[in-house]
């Protein structure tokens, strides 16, 4: 009875996943439409690129973060973290020890995406990878 419960939450979860998905790219396409006409309609919008940079590099960031939605895997989870990361180093000018300790935190990122997350299990989704070892019995419950 509880499996039944458990597979109905995560399938319930996956569309909700899904559901906010499609969601988050409606609102980034609108966002990307209004940025591209206030790029032909606001008088002086390139004087700075601060502004484009900002708004642009945010629907990459979104658009990134529904592509981990959408495929939950470790190597897209780090891509999202490292695309973030360099966004924030771009847009922010912090000072300088900021900037550095953003470029360290994604050295680690792809130095974790290089020698800590296996080759075999960057198509696999994070929660897949759950079941698989739920099916096997690894949770410390056995097989029923």
């Amino acid at each position: 009875m509880t499996k039944k419960i458990s597979k109905l939450f995560y399938a319930l979860v996956h569309v909700l996943e899904y559901l906010i998905a499609v969601m988050t790219i409606a609102v980034l396409v609108g966002l990307l439409a209004y940025e591209v006409y206030k790029m032909f309609t606001v008088d002086g919008y390139f004087s700075g690129a601060d502004i484009y940079l900002h708004n642009i590099l945010t629907v990459v960031v979104g658009l990134e973060f529904v592509r981990m939605l959408i495929n939950l895997t470790p190597a897209n989870t780090i891509e999202v973290l490292i695309v973030a990361i360099a966004r924030q180093v771009i847009v922010a000018h912090g000072n300088s020890l900021s900037n550095i300790a953003c470029v360290l935190c994604i050295g680690g990122l792809f130095a974790i995406r290089r020698f800590l997350v296996p080759k075999s299990e960057f198509k696999v989704e994070i929660s897949d990878h759950h079941d698989k070892n739920d099916k096997n019995g690894e949770n410390g419950e056995g097989l029923e």
